[in-house]
């Protein structure tokens, strides 16, 4: 990594670890407000950067000065705000340089949350709010000093505000920068918040799996064009930000239009954020907070589920394995039974633990009901689905064959994820793979043991992350790795996607001339032999002992 992406990833690292100090201070550490507020802040800091960085640059190319753009006394702003028309847009009393020099007033925190509010509820700006499923919306920023008692807030705003003004660190310098850069920064921002909440478990896909889904996906289509791409549990979004990366772009504009929901309002917020940082404004307004087997939210023509549920022609999901949705099975069951979404079934309400619904099997299904004819899926499940030899799993498998949809499995090292210890693959399905071959790669063995925190995890160097990609998307075999098998292969398997049932056993054969045989044969016996003398002597020697036993009266 060069110095300067170096030392700028260092600053911006540092204002993260600030914002979270702060919060801990206040005693807000481990509660619901304190991600909201450092992703809010963190956000409003990253905008208004852009957003003075795009005003000087226009002031330049007009040959004014920023102030006498922003006095607008010749309509320069409304010129400046039509030009940018896809970036978020600050009035100049909501930018940190107004705000700045009012640090020592008494309402410091009003107008604080007044700028965020302000941004918010722009007309240029409502196009950045979240949807919900039931068609409400969540503003950009939210206020955040009503975390805090009222006695603390003006104080706990001037330190919050403190940590980012222009003389800690300016985004500016950081704006050309790749995908790669601002990935590393979001999974910094984020990870003390990548933990098992609310209704679905939520976890962060490691970078090494988003990217060898990514160019997996990519690597099996013909040709790289404009695509509608999805992820219906998208979480934070670092598959379906992966898989937009590697699709690129195309006379400066994104391939990639993004389609996405999420039930959980946490993930939903990270999503929008890792977006705004990576470029993919034009998409926000398909992101929806809500509950995609319940309502989902996307279809054919927008918001008229008589059209029809949208057709995609990529979908990446790391969907939760098992959670209780016990309250909503029967509704989902109820309104799409006259329809082949839940082809397979809807998983049964345990009189226990009605946590351990697997509810991914349900992600699956609705991701082959939305792939277009031609569409293609990767979807991460419990390595168990791979074998299972009865119900919902063994009939999803099934039609994978029977349909000749699946392009192959990749089975992951245990640990892959940190917060998981659950075995994991990657099953990849192709609408259009007329070749009747599907690879299956064991990758089980690879990688290094690292511990983070209390949990352990396994890494992938790059070289490894490049094999298994080469080895997937050339479909080759390789010993003890990858088989290339055809779908009567699998169907005679009893549908078995695990690499390891098609592996031949080898046996090692060397040649041996008589004599060595001989020469082996006699070092056998005189260890045999030895052992045999060793074995009378012990019982020789227990026997005495045993002899020589006396009752004690």
């Amino acid at each position: 990594m060069p110095k300067t992406i170096f030392d700028m990833e260092s600053k911006i690292k540092q204002i993260i670890d600030e914002l979270k100090g702060i919060c801990h201070s206040y005693g807000l550490a481990n509660q619901a407000s304190e991600e909201k507020i450092i992703t809010t802040i963190f956000l409003y800091k990253f905008l208004n950067d852009k957003f003075m960085h795009n005003l000087e640059a226009f002031a330049e190319e007009i040959g004014e000065t920023v102030d006498e753009i922003l006095k607008n006394e010749n309509d320069e702003l409304d010129a400046f705000y039509d030009a940018n028309s896809g970036e978020v847009s600050f009035e100049p009393e909501d930018t940190i340089q107004y705000l700045v020099n009012h640090v020592e007033q008494a309402d410091f925190y009003q107008q604080l949350d007044n700028a965020f509010e302000h941004i918010s509820n722009s007309a240029r700006n409502l196009r950045f709010e979240i949807e919900t499923a039931e068609g409400g919306h969540k503003p950009l920023l939210e206020p955040v000093s009503d975390a805090v008692e009222s006695t603390s807030k003006n104080n706990f705003a001037k330190a919050i505000f403190g940590a980012i003004t222009m003389d800690k660190f300016d985004f500016s310098s950081a704006f050309d920068e790749s995908f790669d850069f601002y990935s590393t920064i979001f999974e910094y921002l984020i990870k003390d918040y990548n933990v098992a909440a609310g209704t679905y478990a939520e976890y962060f896909t490691p970078q090494a799996v988003s990217s060898i889904i990514a160019k997996c996906l990519v690597g099996m289509s013909d040709k790289i064009e404009a695509a509608e791409i999805c992820d219906p549990a998208a979480g934070s979004g670092s598959l379906v930000l992966h898989l937009a990366h590697e699709l690129g772009q195309e006379g400066g504009m994104n391939r990639a239009i993004i389609y996405t929901q999420d039930i959980s309002n946490k993930s939903t917020r990270f999503l929008r954020l890792n977006m705004m940082l990576n470029g993919m404004v034009e998409s926000l307004s398909h992101i929806v907070q809500g509950d995609t087997l319940l309502r989902p939210a996307h279809y054919n023509v927008e918001h008229d589920p008589s059209s029809g549920l949208k057709l995609y022609d990529y979908q990446t999901a790391n969907p939760p394995f098992k959670t209780d949705f016990s309250s909503t099975r029967d509704a989902i069951e109820a309104n799409w039974s006259d329809t082949e979404r839940f082809f397979a079934g809807v998983p049964k309400i345990p009189n226990a633990k009605k946590e351990s619904m697997a509810i991914y099997l349900m992600f699956i299904q609705h991701i082959m009901y939305t792939m277009k004819p031609d569409g293609k899926a990767a979807i991460v499940v419990p390595t168990g689905f791979l074998t299972a030899k009865s119900g919902i799993e063994m009939k999803i498998r099934q039609k994978m064959i029977d349909e000749h949809m699946l392009k192959g499995v990749i089975s992951m090292p245990s640990n892959i994820f940190a917060n998981t210890g659950t075995n994991v693959s990657i099953v990849f399905l192709d609408k259009a793979n007329f070749s009747d071959k599907v690879i299956l790669m064991d990758a089980s063995k690879l990688g290094t043991k690292v511990k983070e925190g209390k949990n352990q995890r396994t890494v992938l160097s790059e070289e490894e992350v490049n094999k298994i990609i080469d080895t997937f998307i050339n479909c080759e075999a390789e010993d003890d790795f990858s088989i290339v098998v055809s779908f009567g292969d699998i169907y005679e398997k009893n549908y078995s996607f695990s690499a390891g049932q098609y592996f031949e056993v080898k046996i090692e054969y060397v040649d041996i001339t008589p004599e060595e045989f001989e020469a082996k044969m006699n070092e056998y016996k005189t260890s045999l032999a030895e052992k045999f003398q060793k074995g009378h002597e012990l019982e020789h020697s227990i026997m005495e002992q045993l002899g020589g036993l006396k009752y004690n009266e």
